[in-house]
């Protein structure tokens, strides 16, 4: 019986120490699973970071990848989810030349249709941000490509569980130790 391949976000709570990240790349690299998204930051609470890991992996996979996660010393605690499970999102910059803002009422309109947000703006360039899901970053990319865009980059997605996962108090003991 072959599982299917699904898109799964996992989650991992640590202690913030040199050379966490590489350990746990590694671990995704040994099995051959390629990462598509990686987002780290500080958690809800104070001391504990979050990393957000965005894989394409079985769910057999997606269990032996968060148990071999949390055998590494600083990590507190690593869950999984489907995109069914998590609400997410990921941010895109684009730097475009300025005088295509004023000689290019398309470009205004792709803007406005796509719901980007004007961040700067100065003579030789402006910069847009857009926020939501990757495939409308990526047709508003595709949009102005047809323009030239002369910077892009895009985040890794950044996700909230829809249950209520009751890490926070597990974190919260662990803080107070």
């Amino acid at each position: 019986m072959s599982e299917d391949i699904k898109t799964f976000t996992i989650s991992v709570y640590t202690e913030n120490n040199i050379g966490l990240l590489n350990r746990i790349s590694a671990i995704f690299q040994r099995r051959h699973i390629n990462i598509e998204s990686l987002t780290t930051s500080q958690s809800e609470i104070d001391g504990v970071n979050r990393f957000v890991i965005v894989v394409n992996i079985t769910e057999t996979n997606a269990i032996k990848i968060v148990k071999q996660i949390e055998k590494q010393v600083e990590t507190i605690r690593a869950y999984y989810h489907t995109d069914e499970e998590t609400i997410f999102m990921e941010s895109g910059m684009f730097k475009i030349k300025s005088d295509l803002l004023f000689d290019e009422p398309q470009i205004q309109n792709i803007i406005k249709e796509s719901y980007a947000r004007i961040v700067t703006v100065n003579k030789e360039f402006f910069v847009l941000e857009k926020s939501g899901r990757r495939n409308e970053i990526e047709s508003l990319r595709r949009d102005l490509n047809v323009f030239g865009i002369m910077q892009f980059v895009r985040s890794g997605r950044i996700a909230v569980t829809k249950d209520e996962m009751k890490v926070t108090e597990m974190l919260t003991a662990f803080n107070n130790q």
